[in-house]
């Protein structure tokens, strides 16, 4: 689809490049040999909360680990498996800190997919400095930014969590990098939210009665350059601030408002019966642009009214552009060549240009 509609691929590299263990093993070694000295991050995909996850550089440690979890295994349950990811080791720093940015996203549908974005997104920032010392590289407090990680750490502040609300962050940006940049970053994880969740919509099962909250896990680089690193299915709500209760709180709350606006239930009750289940997708209604804190990121219906009114709008200016017609040696107009009443080649003589209009017609 980019391909046919902007023709640049490169808005799709957005993900690390990424193998998973034991399937693809004989993948990573290869493609870890090609840059020896990098950094890989190792996650089981059955946990959460940062559990089991580790940093490696070097491919020994990679395969005493790897005869010690599968040994002699042919095959394994895909609860055991590992993700492994490049390792981001230029993160954008604040006070000298990583971070990573959490979105909440909320889907509705897939077929047709309509995508709302919450604007109650955060950062999550460590509480040691960052460093890239092989000493630091199994400490978590340095690396992983997870909340059941962090608080932890001497360091922790319970007033804010170690946490910075979206609109702090981007003043911050806006303050360091400018407006534009700023603008274009917050552009680029919009894109990668609903790329995304097109590469999996022929797949997911689409229930008119059911939708999605899912947790958009996104790092930045010192480039500005958003990465993916995870979306969470079922994004931890429990809270460990005041502020972060309201927040959830909040959160909650708006998306159940997303999800069934009281005008629309009201609406389908009325068509439908009290007891009756409203289709809010598919009903005929227009989607909301807001509601709460979410703001409507992607309507496939509405994009593609969109595409059909650029094609109409592009082949009616196509049809409205002047046509002039192409003569021919043996083309002629009347009129005079050298001041006689004789017809002659158009153009082959000076004394005689003419103004046609736009439509008309020359026959032979």
């Amino acid at each position: 689809e980019v391909q046919r509609e902007v023709r640049d691929t490169s808005v799709l590299d957005f993900v690390p490049t990424t193998f998973v263990l034991p399937g693809d093993y004989a993948l990573f070694v290869e493609e870890y040999r090609r840059q020896p000295n990098s950094t890989w991050i190792l996650k089981p995909s059955a946990r959460a909360q940062g559990k089991g996850i580790f940093l490696i550089n070097k491919l020994s440690q990679v395969r005493k680990w790897y005869a010690t979890q599968w040994p002699g295994a042919i095959k394994v349950n895909s609860s055991d498996a590992y993700v492994v990811s490049k390792y981001i080791q230029n993160p954008l720093l604040i006070g000298g800190k990583k971070f990573d940015l959490r979105l909440y996203v909320c889907v509705r549908s897939y077929r047709p997919l309509q995508a709302y974005k919450s604007s109650l997104c955060f950062a999550r920032f460590c509480n040691y400095k960052y460093t890239e010392d092989e000493d630091d590289l199994d400490n978590a407090f340095v690396h992983l930014t997870n909340v059941a990680v962090q608080k932890h750490s001497d360091s922790y502040n319970e007033n804010h969590g170690s946490k910075w609300p979206l609109e702090s962050l981007q003043f911050y940006l806006r303050s360091n990098y400018g407006h534009e940049r700023t603008e274009k970053l917050m552009r680029e994880i919009d894109g990668i939210i609903v790329h995304t969740l097109k590469a999996c919509q022929s797949v997911m099962i689409n229930d008119r009665h059911c939708f999605e909250l899912y947790g958009y896990d996104i790092i930045v680089d010192d480039a500005l350059k958003p990465w993916l690193i995870e979306v969470n299915a079922s994004p931890s709500l429990s809270a460990t601030t005041h502020a972060d209760r309201r927040l959830k709180f909040q959160l909650i709350n708006d998306t159940i408002k997303c999800v069934a606006p009281k005008h629309w239930v009201s609406s389908a009750q009325k068509q439908s019966g009290a007891g009756g289940v409203p289709n809010f997708v598919s009903g005929g209604s227009s989607p909301l642009r807001e509601t709460g804190s979410f703001t409507l990121l992607y309507d496939e219906v509405s994009q593609q009214q969109e595409r059909l009114r650029m094609k109409r709008e592009a082949e009616k200016s196509q049809e409205d552009r002047p046509r002039w017609s192409t003569w021919g040696s043996s083309a002629k107009v009347s009129g005079s060549s050298s001041g006689g009443g004789g017809s002659g080649m158009l153009g082959s003589h000076s004394g005689s240009r003419r103004a046609f209009s736009a439509r008309s017609s020359f026959r032979h």
